[in-house]
């Protein structure tokens, strides 16, 4: 054996027993504290019996746990993995259970409670004691992490990684560019923050389209198209169907879409890995994404990400104490908000704190793990999407107190992910990005008492919810209906249905923008077809002072901008006249023609209103951070590359829509010798990557 592997030998027995009698020892202070944990006999052992006893306790769970727990998690890989992340520790405490069974004359004991305590403190302890060990020198780190991705490299070639640098993307879902360069400024993000300071990287700001949202956005970024996505969700006439973007059959289906739409693979085609995201980007490897979690195999393609991560049980124990933490900080906020009365405020009971926990903590954990062993593996190009700050922007607000706390957990997370990549088999550039920015408001419903839906069944005289009624919009659009259809004001009108053979619109939200549509019309209404049918419903819905502007098609003037007073201005003439546009920015035209063009744009396309001075928008969904339409913060995101990048656009120009990302992010792999992103309509289906090596890097706990 030569001197460098018999170091290397000797390094990792010697972690391996300090792992081991630093687990010894936690298993005596465990027994000493824990009534019904113990490590003797009835009658009593001496100091050296009970220490024995201890070394092997913790010697056959550290056997266990590494030879066992694999295939524990493996058969649950179909279990949800909220549910997964609960079973954790029962499943940690039999491990224990058996691994007491196993010591000589029946000394260890406990009962099944108090196993699974002890059981999580020994391998959250563990593997504690094992990453300080690691990272005590960077040649141990090198090494640990190199160990990690063994079964991979070997799999591949023997030789060195390649010299051309490879690219990571990472999407911090949500985060606008203000709230960036604010979380930096304020110290929050020093990650950041010294990327910045050194000069290494550049900070952009771009445009979404008017669809605001991670479906078009990321759609775009990775597919180099998101033509024909108005929305979060709509309504298709021709398949009678509603596309969600975040559904997995309606993900694989936009996919699809994008690929014949462009003829192009994706971003990620040639040695690319997706991870957590909607779309694969043309990755052959993929876990965690949307758009393959529809189909069912041998494997579940959209958990087999899971498998990898949580086959270490000390990843599974801290995720799990992680998630647990996070649950308990949820309620605390959500509590003393109410205590509070703070403004605006929407509910967040139910399920949600689990909701948040996983969003925050597993997928998180999950993902950065995943990324990490793409690099350990060096693979060309990989785009990860990490939604953390989105998913708690929407309920606690974009600038909240909550939400800072979760932007300085992810930017715990680049530095892990920047430190690992000091030790990759190849260099790699690590770009920061996001799909859209978050605008704070309060909703519609809770200013004027009544949803969208409602707003819309009243405007075309259709029953609405009795607490609906009593509001002043309830009673204006109710008196609009009759006086349009010339009826005598008078409260026995009031279920008058004009049309009542006709099938009644269906009213879809996505964040401040509204979508209205008729399924029994084949094509997309005309201003003069909604009239006949319902003469008070635009009148009502332009004039209401939530609205800000409608997108409808005119069979006179071509499609036209409805705002309140009558304004009526076709889409030619917004340039000069901007109208109801004004307030939105001097892009806002440009992205309703684009929408315009869609073949699946709705009959009525509906914007909330939107407060210049204050950045605030009204969202027709539960929600007190929105996107989804034009206004505000939403609509900023931001491109942070290092700087031996290409400049994204020109100086004295703006990077717009997703599209125009797209192809950046491809000029930049270009730049790197990277992927040439061909399409190769043979190639097969993305595989699951359930066995990603670096799961089983510990990610530092951002969490509890």
């Amino acid at each position: 054996m030569g001197e460098g592997r018999w170091r290397r030998f000797a390094g990792t027995w010697w972690r391996s027993i300090a792992v081991w009698a630093v687990s010894t020892v936690t298993m005596l202070v465990l027994a000493g504290i824990l009534p019904d944990f113990q490590l003797q006999s009835d009658n009593g052992d001496s100091a050296t019996r009970i220490a024995v006893t201890a070394a092997l306790g913790a010697g056959a769970f550290g056997i266990l746990s590494a030879l066992v727990w694999p295939l524990l998690v493996r058969a649950l890989l179909l279990v949800p993995a909220l549910v997964l992340g609960l079973v954790v520790f029962f499943l940690n405490g039999g491990l224990l259970l058996f691994a007491l069974a196993l010591v000589p004359d029946g000394r260890g004991e406990a009962n099944p409670e108090t196993a699974v305590v002890v059981a999580a403190v020994m391998s959250a302890v563990a593997s504690a004691t094992g990453g300080a060990l690691a990272v005590r020198d960077d040649d141990a780190y090198r090494r640990r992490l190199y160990r990690l991705a063994d079964r991979r490299r070997r799999r591949g070639s023997a030789g060195a990684g390649p010299s051309t640098p490879g690219t990571v993307f990472l999407q911090l879902d949500g985060v606008g560019h203000d709230v960036l360069r604010d979380a930096v400024d304020q110290g929050v993000m020093p990650t950041v923050g010294a990327w910045l300071g050194a000069g290494t990287h550049r900070l952009t700001p771009w445009r979404t389209d008017w669809s605001s949202q991670t479906g078009a956005s990321q759609l775009g970024i990775l597919h180099g198209s998101n033509y024909d996505v108005p929305a979060f969700r709509w309504y298709e006439k021709d398949t009678r169907e509603i596309q969600v973007s975040n559904r997995p059959t309606s993900a694989a289906e936009l996919q699809r879409r994008a690929i014949e739409h462009t003829g192009d693979g994706g971003l990620l085609t040639l040695d690319g890995a997706s991870r957590g995201n909607l779309f694969s980007g043309g990755a052959e490897q993929v876990a965690l994404v949307l758009s393959v979690a529809a189909r069912r195999g041998k494997e579940n393609r959209s958990r087999a990400g899971y498998f990898a991560y949580f086959s270490d049980p000390a990843n599974a124990v801290r995720t799990a104490l992680s998630f647990v933490a996070e649950v308990g900080r949820e309620i605390g906020q959500s509590t003393r908000a109410r205590l509070t009365r703070q403004r605006p405020r929407v509910g967040r009971g139910g399920l949600y704190p689990f909701i948040r926990a996983f969003a925050t903590v597993v997928e998180r954990d999950v993902v950065v793990a995943a990324v990490i062993g793409d690099m350990l593996a060096g693979r060309s190009a990989v785009y990860a999407d990490l939604v953390a700050y989105d998913e708690v922007a929407h309920h606690s607000g974009p600038v909240s107190r909550d939400a800072e706390k979760v932007l300085a957990r992810l930017d715990r997370s680049l530095a892990l992910i920047a430190k690992v990549a000091e030790h990759a088999p190849r260099p790699y550039r690590i770009v920061v990005l996001s799909d859209h920015g978050q605008s704070p408001g309060e909703t519609f419903r809770a200013r004027y008492g009544l949803g969208l839906q409602d707003l819309v069944r009243a405007g075309c005289g259709l029953p609405v919810p009795r607490r609906a009624r009593r509001t002043h919009s309830g009673a204006e659009a109710r008196a609009a209906v009759r006086a349009a259809l010339r009826r005598p004001v008078e409260e026995g009108d009031e279920k008058h249905r004009p049309a009542s053979r006709r099938s009644e619109p269906i009213v879809l939200a996505s964040g401040n923008l509204g979508l209205v549509s008729f399924p029994d019309v084949p094509h997309r209404m005309s201003k003069e077809e909604i009239d006949a049918r319902h003469p008070a419903l635009l009148t009502t819905l332009a004039n209401h002072p939530g609205i800000g502007f409608l997108l409808v098609r005119s069979e006179e003037h071509g499609a036209v901008v409805l705002g309140a007073r009558g304004a009526e201005i076709p889409l030619a003439d917004l340039d000069e006249r901007p109208g109801p546009l004004a307030d939105f920015g001097a892009h806002a035209a440009d992205a309703v023609r684009r929408t315009d063009s869609f073949p699946h744009t709705a009959d009525i396309m509906v914007n909330s209103w939107y407060d210049s001075a204050e950045g605030e928008v009204l969202a027709f969904e539960e929600q007190i951070g929105s996107h989804g339409g034009l206004g505000g913060a939403q609509g900023h995101p931001f491109l942070l590359a290092p700087e031996v990048f290409s400049p994204p656009v020109a100086k004295g120009t703006e990077l717009v829509g997703a599209q125009q990302v797209h192809h950046v992010l491809r000029r930049w792999l270009r730049e790197g010798s990277g992927p040439q992103v061909p399409l190769d309509k043979s190639r097969h289906e993305p595989a699951p990557d359930a066995s990603f090596t670096a799961a089983t890097v510990t990610p530092q706990d951002n969490s509890a």
